[in-house]
C-alpha cells in the first residue's frame, strides 16, 4: 500500500509541477507530461517498471476515442470514408514501403535489418502515429475541425483500425517459424495475443479463421445494437435514481466493459469504444457522458505520457546518441515527406498541409505494442527491439516541438494576410447558429444544454478555437456564403439564429435564408431600432436587440430601489416589453430607409404618440394592480 501511495504521489507531484510550467512557456501539456516522466524516471530513478502502469494508462487513449466518437454522427463518419480508405490507407502503405526501403539500405551495415521480413516489420511499426499526443494537442489548440485537423484524425482512425491486420501479418514474417506456431501447428492469431494478455480469457481461442472473423463481427454488431436499443433505457433508469455518481459509474462501465469485450475477441479496445461513441452521438445523454468521462480521460492520458517519458532508456541513448537520434529524425523526415505529398494530392494547402505533415510525422504508442509482439514472435532481435522502442519514444517526445514549428508557420501565414480556408462541415442539425460571439454563445449554451444539436458557424477563428476549448463544437467560415449554409444543412434546419456582430452581414444572411427557405424560422440579432426595421423587411421572424433585455432588467432594478415592490417593478417591465414590441411593428411600416428617421415626419409623430401611450399603459397597469390588492384585502 505504501509503495502504491508513493508512486501515486510521485506521478501527481511531477505532473502538478511540470505541466503548468510547460503550459506557461507555451510548450503545451504533452511536453510537460513527457518531461515529468523523464525527470522522475531516468533522471531521479523514482519510478521503475512502467509497463504495467502504461497498460493501465492506455485507457486514456480509449476514453479519448470514445469522446471523439460522441462528437461524430454515423452520417459524418460515412462522409469521411474516402479519407479513411484513401488518405489513411495510402499513408500506411506508402510510409511502410518507404521505411522498408530505408531499413534495407541500412541493413547493408547493420545485419539485423538485412532481411525484407525485418524491414517490413519495422515499416509497419513506425507507419503508425501517436493518437494520444496528436489528438490531445489538436484539442488543446482548437484545430480538430480545421481541414488539416480532420485529415489528421482520419489517418489516425485508419491507423488504429490497421493495427488488427498488422497483428495478423507480423507472425507470418517470423524468422523462426516454430515460435509462431501453437502446439497444434496452427499460426498464432491476434486472439492468441488477447488470450495471453488476459490469462486465457478469450472467446476465439482455438477457433478456425472463419470462426474468429464471425465472432469479431458479432461482437461489433452487438455493441452497435446495444448502443442503439439499450443505451436510452439504461440512462433513463439511472436518471430515475437521482444519483449523479451513478452516471459516472455507468459511463466508466461503458468504456471499460466494451474495452474488455473487444479484447476478448482480439480487437482494439479503442476501436470498440469509438464505435460506441458514434452510436451514442445522437443520444440526449451525450453531454452527460462527456462531462463524466472527460476528467478520467485527462488524468489517464497524462499518466500515459509520463510513463512514455519515464520509459526512455537513457543509458542506451547515451551510449549511441548519434545513431538513435539520427534514426528518430529519419523516421520523422521520411514520414513527413510522404505526408506532405499525400496532403497536396488530397487538396490540403498552406496551414492545413503543414498541420497534417508535422502532426503525423512521429511514431506512435501502438508501436510499443507491435514491437513487443514482434519480439515475442522472433521477427525482431532483442537489440533491435530495444533500439526501436527508444526511437519510437524519442519521436513522440519531439512531436510537441513539431507543433511549435507549425505554430510558427501558421503565424507567418497570418502575417502575410493570407485568407484561411473554411472548415469542412460534416455535421447538420435542426438549429444553425451563425455567429458565436457574446450573443450567440448564450443561445448555443442554452439550446445545447437542453438537448438540441446545433451547428455553429463563425468567421472569427479565435472565437471558434476558444469555444472548442470549452467543449463547444464550431466551424470556421463566413456564414453568409451559400455553400457554407448548404453544408450546414440549411435545407432541412428548423431554426436559424442570425447572431453575427456585423449588422450588414447579419441582414444579408437573413435575406438569403428567407429567399432560400420561406418556411424557415429565423431569429435575428439586431444592433438598434434601425437594424430591427431592416431585419423585418428582409424576413426575420423574431428579432432581439442586443441590449434590450438586459436594459429592461436594469430598469426594473432601478424601480425596485426607488420604492416599487418587486411585483410592481415586474409589471412595469412586462408592460414596457409588450408595448415596445407593438411600437416597433407600427413604426416599421412608417420607416423609410432612404431618409434619416429624424426627417421622416410621419415616423416622428407616431413615435411621440406611442410614447404617450406607453405612459398611459404603465399607469393603467399599476392602477389595476393596486385595485386588485384592495379587492383582495
Amino acid at each position: 500500500m505504501e509503495s502504491f501511495l508513493f508512486q501515486a504521489s510521485v506521478f501527481l507531484g511531477a505532473a502538478v509541477i511540470a505541466v503548468p510550467i510547460a503550459a506557461r512557456l507555451g510548450l503545451g501539456s504533452v511536453l510537460g507530461y513527457l518531461a515529468a516522466g523523464l525527470i522522475i524516471g531516468p533522471g531521479l530513478g523514482l519510478i521503475e517498471h512502467t509497463e504495467d502502469i502504461r497498460h493501465f494508462a492506455e485507457f486514456g487513449v480509449v476514453m479519448m476515442l470514445f469522446l471523439i466518437g460522441l462528437e461524430l454522427e454515423p452520417r459524418a463518419l460515412w462522409d469521411m470514408r474516402h479519407r479513411l480508405i484513401g488518405l489513411g490507407g495510402l499513408q500506411i502503405t506508402l510510409t511502410t514501403l518507404a521505411i522498408m526501403v530505408a531499413t534495407l539500405a541500412i541493413g547493408q551495415w547493420y545485419k539485423p535489418l538485412a532481411t525484407w521480413q525485418t524491414a517490413l516489420a519495422v515499416g509497419l511499426i513506425v507507419a503508425l502515429s501517436s493518437t494520444a499526443i496528436v489528438l490531445q494537442t489538436l484539442s488543446e489548440k482548437g484545430l480538430m475541425q480545421t481541414s488539416g485537423g480532420r485529415s489528421t484524425f482520419s489517418v489516425l482512425l485508419t491507423q488504429d483500425i490497421a493495427v488488427i491486420p498488422m497483428l495478423i501479418a507480423l507472425p507470418l514474417l517470423a524468422a523462426a517459424p516454430a515460435v509462431t506456431l501453437s502446439q497444434d501447428g496452427s499460426i498464432r492469431r491476434p486472439s492468441d495475443i488477447a488470450a495471453d494478455a488476459h490469462h486465457g480469457m478469450s472467446l476465439v481461442d482455438g477457433l478456425p479463421g472463419w470462426g474468429v472473423a464471425l465472432v469479431m463481427l458479432a461482437m461489433v454488431a452487438a455493441i452497435i445494437l446495444a448502443g442503439i436499443y439499450g443505451a436510452r433505457p439504461l440512462f433513463r433508469f439511472i436518471h430515475a435514481a437521482r444519483l449523479p455518481e451513478m452516471f459516472t459509474a455507468v459511463a466508466l462501465l461503458i468504456v471499460v466493459g466494451i474495452g474488455f469485450l473487444m479484447n476478448l475477441v482480439g480487437l482494439s479496445a479503442a476501436l470498440g469504444t469509438f464505435l460506441a461513441g458514434v452510436v451514442l452521438a445522437n443520444s440526449e445523454f451525450r453531454h452527460e457522458l462527456e462531462s463524466d468521462i472527460e476528467p478520467f480521460k485527462g488524468l489517464l492520458l497524462g499518466l500515459f505520457f509520463i510513463t512514455v517519458g519515464a520509459g526512455i532508456d537513457v543509458e542506451r541513448l547515451f551510449k549511441e546518441p548519434a545513431v538513435i537520434m539520427a534514426a528518430a529524425l529519419a523516421v520523422i523526415l521520411i514520414k513527413g515527406v510522404v505526408l506532405f505529398v499525400l496532403g497536396r494530392a488530397f487538396g490540403l494547402r498552406k496551414r492545413g498541409l503543414w498541420l497534417f505533415t508535422l502532426g503525423l510525422a512521429q511514431a506512435g504508442e501502438f508501436g510499443f505494442v507491435l514491437t513487443s509482439f514482434a519480439l515475442g514472435q522472433s521477427v525482431l532481435t532483442q537489440g533491435l527491439a530495444d533500439r526501436l522502442l527508444l526511437v519510437i519514444a524519442l519521436s513522440m517526445m519531439i512531436t510537441p516541438l513539431l507543433f511549435l514549428i507549425f505554430d510558427f508557420v501558421a503565424k507567418r501565414y497570418e502575417e502575410r494576410g493570407e485568407t484561411r480556408a473554411p472548415d469542412k462541415i460534416d455535421a447538420q442539425g435542426p438549429v444553425i447558429v451563425a455567429g458565436i460571439g457574446r450573443f450567440g454563445q448564450i443561445v448555443t449554451r442554452l439550446v445545447q444544454s437542453s438537448g438540441y444539436p446545433t451547428v455553429v458557424l463563425d468567421h472569427d477563428m479565435g472565437t471558434i478555437q476558444l469555444m472548442r476549448r470549452f467543449g463547444y463544437r464550431g466551424f470556421f467560415g463566413d456564414p453568409t456564403r451559400p455553400e457554407l449554409l448548404h453544408a450546414a444543412g440549411i435545407e432541412n434546419a428548423k431554426v436559424l439564429v442570425a447572431a453575427l456582430d456585423d449588422a450588414k452581414a447579419n441582414t444579408k444572411l437573413v435575406a438569403y435564408a428567407r429567399r432560400l427557405r420561406p418556411d424557415l424560422h429565423i431569429i435575428a440579432r439586431a444592433r438598434d431600432r434601425t437594424h430591427v426595421f431592416l431585419l423585418y423587411k428582409v424576413g426575420a421572424n423574431d428579432i432581439v436587440r442586443e441590449m434590450f433585455d438586459s436594459s429592461l432588467r436594469a430598469g426594473r432594478y432601478v424601480l425596485e430601489n426607488m420604492g416599487m415592490s418587486e411585483y410592481e417593478a415586474a409589471i412595469a417591465e412586462e408592460t414596457f416589453y409588450h408595448h415596445d414590441r407593438q411600437t416597433l411593428r407600427e413604426l416599421a411600416s412608417l420607416w423609410d430607409p432612404s431618409m434619416p428617421a429624424s426627417e421622416n415626419h410621419a415616423y416622428v409623430d407616431r413615435a411621440r404618440e406611442l410614447e404617450k401611450e406607453l405612459e398611459t399603459a404603465l399607469y393603467t397597469a399599476l392602477e389595476e394592480r393596486a385595485k386588485a390588492e384592495k379587492g383582495a384585502a
